[in-house]
């Protein structure tokens, strides 16, 4: 298991490569396009934590667990392949060779897709939870 120096959320939205939405309406089309790919693709316990007004690096965060390697590997490139083909950017991926943990920054929405043994050592949903009671789920 790849074990990460930093959170990759910190990193990635600091790229230069990924230029944010210009408006909210285009950020929660791709939140939509986000949670309706991982639906059509199977994800398990995906869950939506909204930062907008909470954090700088984007206005949602979601986190979602596929069965195994293959499927977060293949969720992770469908869900690139269409937020390009639907937004005209590529979105930065890390993490899809070994699929364990993919992050998906695609600007205003971060994606992070795990293998479920790997989504609960790190637990981000407690992490980013802002001392609510549980993020928003919607699977």
């Amino acid at each position: 298991m790849h074990r990460f120096s930093e959170p990759l959320g910190a990193t990635l939205a600091a790229s230069p490569n990924v230029t944010p939405s210009p408006g909210t309406e285009d950020a929660e089309a791709l939140h939509k396009l986000v949670i309706d790919s991982l639906d059509a693709d199977q994800a398990v316990e995906t869950v939506s934590i909204p930062l907008a007004g909470k954090s700088s690096i984007a206005d949602h965060m979601v986190i979602a667990s596929g069965r195994s390697s293959r499927q977060v590997a293949s969720m992770a490139s469908k869900l690139s392949e269409k937020i390009k083909a639907e937004f005209g950017r590529s979105p930065r991926v890390e993490g899809l060779q070994t699929a364990d943990w993919v992050l998906i920054d695609a600007g205003d929405v971060i994606v992070h897709l795990f293998r479920p043994e790997v989504r609960s050592f790190y637990n981000l949903e407690r992490m980013w939870s802002f001392g609510e009671e549980s993020p928003t789920g919607t699977a």
